[in-house]
């Protein structure tokens, strides 16, 4: 199994024709596929016609939902986002530290293209789908 980042879905839905975007392609019915709760919420937000948004919603909630965030998520996501900022690299989005996290304890690989998730790969261990 492996979680999408919402940068990947969100070119998915737009059409536009990226190396992450024909991966996902190739693993839609293929190989199983999970998003994280604040990612469905990153993805059905953009959405501005209600029949695209509800294609999409169809498709993202037929998929393997994870609820990203806890107590213990929380508290490890702070840790990993401390150990980069230590290390001069300042993630902009808390989302992402969220999702980078997440999938890092639960040896969960993720499709992104989203340059964010590079420093989690090269420093914290993260599995680039």
């Amino acid at each position: 199994m492996i979680m999408v980042d919402s940068s990947v879905w969100i070119d998915y839905f737009n059409g536009h024709d990226t190396s992450e975007t024909r991966q996902l392609d190739l693993l839609l019915g293929m190989q199983p596929i999970s998003i994280g709760d604040i990612i469905l919420t990153e993805v059905l937000q953009g959405f501005r016609n209600d029949s695209d948004y509800n294609v999409a919603k169809n498709l993202l909630t037929s998929l393997t939902i994870f609820d990203l965030l806890g107590r213990n998520m929380a508290v490890k996501s702070a840790e990993n986002y401390r150990q980069l900022r230590k290390k001069g690299i300042t993630i902009r989005k808390t989302t992402d530290v969220i999702i980078a996290s997440f999938c890092i304890e639960n040896s969960l690989p993720l499709l992104f293209s989203d340059k964010d998730f590079l420093p989690f790969v090269k420093y914290l261990n993260l599995l680039r789908a």
